[in-house]
């Protein structure tokens, strides 16, 4: 008997392809370690080829976005909604999107941030990360999820990572504040709109943490229905 479009695609649940789509994020945004490296270096051409990369991992999860979207059946025989499983889709293609807009401004822009915050910015983009890194564990747990109907011992170990996620993303929160604090004593010094952009530069990175949450918020909701 031929496999029906989905199942083709995906096999027997859109589940695994969600998961594989938050792997392909994942991929994405852990690149852009070398790349703020690079670019506080002011190593252009390393940062450019990284933000290059960056770009087609972006596409890529692209990609994986619009397959689900287009063949996901209307109805699912499963414990949780279609219209659930998109926004969780939709918030995880933020996070990969995210991750572009920041290394396209950087590189378009050729930012030079003060050598005092060099380090703390490393440590900030490697938390975020950690974040959507958490993200993704927790995401990965969805289709035991399922399996046992959102019941038993496996939604507290979900709530537990999701938790922990809560708790890296208000790590990012206070790291934030640190490197804006840093850069307000400096800032006088700066071209008022190179200023301008790191701040902004600091809020999109801000947001890789913040929409990482948004993903494990809307889990967390699914195991409260």
């Amino acid at each position: 008997m031929a496999r029906t479009t989905i199942s083709s695609l995906f096999g027997s649940s859109p589940v695994k392809p969600l998961q594989q789509h938050m792997e392909s994020v994942q991929e994405c945004i852990s690149e852009l370690i070398p790349f703020i490296k690079a670019a506080l270096k002011e190593d252009w051409s390393e940062a450019k080829k990284v933000q290059k990369k960056i770009s087609k991992l972006e596409r890529d999860a692209d990609k994986l976005k619009r397959s689900l979207r287009l063949h996901m059946p209307k109805s699912l025989f499963m414990p949780v909604s279609r219209a659930d499983l998109l926004e969780i889709l939709r918030m995880q293609d933020n996070i990969a999107n995210k991750a572009k807009d920041v290394a396209g401004l950087i590189v378009g822009r050729k930012m030079s941030f003060p050598e005092s915050i060099n380090e703390k910015m490393i440590e900030f983009v490697q938390r975020c990360i950690d974040a959507s890194k958490q993200a993704q564990v927790a995401i990965n747990e969805l289709d035991e999820l399922v399996e046992t109907g959102f019941g038993g011992g496996e939604v507290q170990l979900v709530q537990e990572m999701i938790k922990t996620l809560d708790e890296i993303e208000s790590d990012t929160d206070k790291m934030q504040i640190k490197i804006r604090s840093e850069l307000f004593k400096v800032e006088k010094d700066l071209p008022p709109v190179d200023v301008m952009f790191m701040y902004k530069v600091l809020d999109w990175i801000g947001d890789l943490g913040d929409l990482s949450q948004r993903v494990g918020s809307r889990l967390e909701l699914l195991l409260a229905r």
